[in-house]
């Protein structure tokens, strides 16, 4: 699988996964986590479309800050979401965030 159909793949995961959290009414996460939650999903989904079009030697310069990027936001995230007692939503943004570190690897 090309790192553009994983990247596009990783972000609808994203998506899903937040949209999971956001619909469970036994969660205890508030809005403030969601915000940092969704500015890395923003984030990603900047270059959804893109990411097809950039050239294979450029991938990596392209891509790394804007998956770092997104790595931290979610870790952020997780952390906040740890604070709050929320650990089975947190243990969901740390497969996220594994992810996103193993794509960034792959560059």
């Amino acid at each position: 699988m090309s790192i553009s159909e994983r990247y596009r793949e990783l972000v609808a995961e994203v998506r899903l996964v937040l949209q999971g959290l956001r619909a469970d009414e036994g969660s205890n996460a508030t809005e403030r986590i969601f915000r940092v939650l969704d500015r890395g999903l923003a984030t990603l989904s900047e270059y959804e479309e893109a990411v097809g079009e950039i050239p294979r030697m450029r991938l990596d310069n392209e891509l790394s800050p804007v998956l770092l990027e997104a790595h931290n936001l979610f870790d952020r995230g997780r952390l906040l979401l740890e604070e709050d007692g929320c650990s089975a939503e947190a243990l969901k943004v740390w497969e996220l965030q594994k992810k996103v570190y193993r794509l960034l690897n792959d560059l």
